[in-house]
């Protein structure tokens, strides 16, 4: 498994070249002292992989999404990387991001089932030490994947995880057509609140 550079395409979109060249390479969490909600990808784009930020390929909805719940307090822009203060901007809102498969494809249905089961392991030793309040796992696919329960739904799962709620939530990809920007942003929101962070308002 390739271990792509930070800033690897030196603050510029990627090229083809450049996303070619990140398959299969990984990308390092996202994570601070203080993870009151951790989310969980499927596994990194190779968008996200060549500029070493997660949900960076432009029409991935998690980072509007993100603002529309009010869980950050600015619009986020990855596509060229992420900077040093919107990260430290999202690490102190309370936000941590990893991902269930560390390896990044270009389409997650290129990953293996036991990648999944594998991811569930260590996301698991993973909160153990972190202590987050909620997990969320960003694709109730992936979820059902990971965690062997086909019948589970969105939202709050009736199992924990090392302690910690266990949440299903629609994936962001852009070829998740179920999903529109502000149901996405009503998931993450709820989410949030159930961590104890302080989201949008509940439109009326």
């Amino acid at each position: 498994m390739v271990m792509a550079s930070p800033n690897a395409t030196g603050g510029a979109r990627p090229s083809r070249a450049d996303l070619e060249a990140a398959r299969g390479a990984t990308l390092p969490d996202l994570l601070g002292p203080d993870v009151r909600l951790l989310i969980c990808g499927i596994n990194p784009s190779l968008w996200a992989a060549a500029t070493q930020a997660h949900f960076a390929r432009p029409g991935n909805r998690f980072w509007p999404a993100l603002h529309d719940a009010g869980l950050t307090g600015r619009l986020v822009d990855c596509a060229a990387g992420m900077s040093a203060e919107d990260r430290e901007h999202v690490l102190g809102r309370g936000l941590g991001i990893t991902n269930l498969v560390p390896r990044a494809t270009a389409r997650a249905d290129e990953l293996d089932p036991a990648e999944f089961v594998a991811g569930r392991e260590r996301l698991g030793e993973l909160v153990a030490g972190l202590r987050p309040a909620v997990v969320a796992v960003a694709g109730v696919t992936a979820y059902r994947h990971a965690f062997a329960d086909p019948g589970a739904r969105l939202g709050r799962q009736d199992r924990e995880l090392a302690g910690a709620q266990l949440w299903a939530l629609p994936s962001p990809s852009g070829l998740n057509a179920h999903a529109s920007r502000a149901s996405l942003a009503a998931a993450f929101a709820e989410a949030g609140r159930a961590a104890g962070l302080p989201v949008a308002p509940t439109p009326p």
